[in-house]
Protein backbone atom coordinates (compact mmCIF):
# COMPACT_ATOMS: atom_id res chain seq x y z
CA UNK A 1 0.00 0.00 0.00
CA UNK A 2 1.12 3.57 -0.79
CA UNK A 3 0.58 6.52 1.86
CA UNK A 4 0.23 9.86 1.17
CA UNK A 5 -0.28 12.37 3.98
CA UNK A 6 -1.60 16.20 3.11
CA UNK A 7 -2.70 19.24 5.26
CA UNK A 8 -0.01 20.33 7.00
CA UNK A 9 0.85 24.06 7.02
CA UNK A 10 1.44 26.66 9.58
CA UNK A 11 -1.25 27.79 12.34
CA UNK A 12 -1.85 29.86 15.29
CA UNK A 13 -1.53 28.24 18.93
CA UNK A 14 -5.13 27.45 19.70
CA UNK A 15 -5.74 26.85 16.31
CA UNK A 16 -6.87 23.35 14.27
CA UNK A 17 -5.28 21.58 11.33
CA UNK A 18 -6.91 18.33 9.74
CA UNK A 19 -4.46 15.78 8.46
CA UNK A 20 -5.46 13.43 5.71
CA UNK A 21 -3.70 9.97 4.68
CA UNK A 22 -4.92 8.83 0.90
CA UNK A 23 -3.77 5.36 0.61
CA UNK A 24 -3.60 3.01 -2.44
CA UNK A 25 -5.17 0.08 -3.56
CA UNK A 26 -8.21 -1.65 -2.70
CA UNK A 27 -6.76 -3.44 0.93
CA UNK A 28 -7.12 -0.11 2.86
CA UNK A 29 -9.44 -1.82 5.09
CA UNK A 30 -7.43 -4.59 5.99
CA UNK A 31 -5.00 -2.21 7.78
CA UNK A 32 -4.34 -0.17 11.42
CA UNK A 33 -3.41 3.07 10.64
CA UNK A 34 -1.25 5.58 12.72
CA UNK A 35 -0.47 9.05 13.18
CA UNK A 36 3.46 9.76 14.37
CA UNK A 37 5.17 12.92 14.26
CA UNK A 38 9.24 14.47 14.65
CA UNK A 39 10.22 16.88 15.50
CA UNK A 40 13.44 18.81 14.94
CA UNK A 41 16.29 16.12 16.79
CA UNK A 42 13.80 14.51 18.29
CA UNK A 43 12.50 10.95 17.91
CA UNK A 44 9.38 9.61 16.37
CA UNK A 45 6.61 9.73 18.49
CA UNK A 46 3.29 7.74 18.62
CA UNK A 47 0.44 10.06 18.10
CA UNK A 48 -3.00 8.21 17.14
CA UNK A 49 -3.81 5.03 15.73
CA UNK A 50 -7.34 3.57 14.97
CA UNK A 51 -8.39 -0.42 13.88
CA UNK A 52 -9.42 -1.83 10.54
CA UNK A 53 -12.90 -1.45 11.44
CA UNK A 54 -12.63 2.14 13.61
CA UNK A 55 -13.55 0.31 16.83
CA UNK A 56 -10.75 0.85 18.56
CA UNK A 57 -8.86 4.13 18.77
CA UNK A 58 -5.45 5.16 20.63
CA UNK A 59 -3.65 8.43 21.44
CA UNK A 60 -0.72 9.51 22.86
CA UNK A 61 -0.47 11.11 26.02
CA UNK A 62 0.33 14.45 24.89
CA UNK A 63 -2.22 14.60 22.63
CA UNK A 64 -5.56 13.37 24.28
CA UNK A 65 -8.62 15.48 24.19
CA UNK A 66 -7.22 17.65 21.78
CA UNK A 67 -6.52 15.48 18.62
CA UNK A 68 -8.87 12.29 17.12
CA UNK A 69 -8.37 10.42 14.84
CA UNK A 70 -10.87 8.50 11.81
CA UNK A 71 -11.12 6.89 8.76
CA UNK A 72 -13.59 6.49 6.16
CA UNK A 73 -12.46 3.04 4.86
CA UNK A 74 -14.72 3.63 1.62
CA UNK A 75 -12.66 6.67 0.65
CA UNK A 76 -9.18 5.11 1.43
CA UNK A 77 -8.59 7.67 3.75
CA UNK A 78 -7.49 8.20 8.06
CA UNK A 79 -7.63 11.86 9.08
CA UNK A 80 -6.38 13.19 12.07
CA UNK A 81 -7.98 16.13 13.72
CA UNK A 82 -6.18 18.49 15.76
CA UNK A 83 -7.38 21.20 17.92
CA UNK A 84 -6.06 23.07 20.49
CA UNK A 85 -2.71 23.32 18.77
CA UNK A 86 0.42 24.32 20.86
CA UNK A 87 4.03 24.98 19.68
CA UNK A 88 4.90 21.71 20.80
CA UNK A 89 3.20 20.08 18.56
CA UNK A 90 5.43 21.15 15.70
CA UNK A 91 6.38 18.02 13.49
CA UNK A 92 6.72 16.36 10.83
CA UNK A 93 3.64 14.20 10.89
CA UNK A 94 3.61 10.75 9.31
CA UNK A 95 1.19 8.10 8.57
CA UNK A 96 1.30 4.46 8.60
CA UNK A 97 -0.37 1.30 8.04
CA UNK A 98 -0.39 -2.00 10.05
CA UNK A 99 -0.73 -5.37 8.80
CA UNK A 100 -0.67 -6.79 12.37
CA UNK A 101 -3.93 -7.94 14.55
CA UNK A 102 -3.19 -5.67 17.40
CA UNK A 103 -3.18 -1.57 17.27
CA UNK A 104 0.53 -0.66 18.30
CA UNK A 105 1.75 2.54 19.52
CA UNK A 106 5.34 1.74 18.46
CA UNK A 107 6.87 2.28 14.84
CA UNK A 108 7.61 -1.57 14.98
CA UNK A 109 3.98 -2.33 14.72
CA UNK A 110 3.45 -0.57 11.59
CA UNK A 111 4.47 -1.90 7.82
CA UNK A 112 4.29 0.70 5.34
CA UNK A 113 4.96 4.83 5.82
CA UNK A 114 3.84 8.02 4.28
CA UNK A 115 6.13 10.87 3.66
CA UNK A 116 5.09 12.88 6.05
CA UNK A 117 3.58 16.54 6.49
CA UNK A 118 4.84 19.49 7.97
CA UNK A 119 3.12 20.95 10.83
CA UNK A 120 4.13 24.61 12.33
CA UNK A 121 2.45 26.08 15.46
CA UNK A 122 3.12 29.15 16.04
CA UNK A 123 3.05 31.12 19.19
Amino acid sequence: VQLQASGGGLVQAGGSLRLSCAASGRTFGTYNMGWFRQAAGKEREFVAAISRSAGTTRYGDSVKGRFTISRDNGKNTVYLQMNSLKPEDTAVYYCAAGIGIVVRTDTRGYDYWGQGTLVTVSS
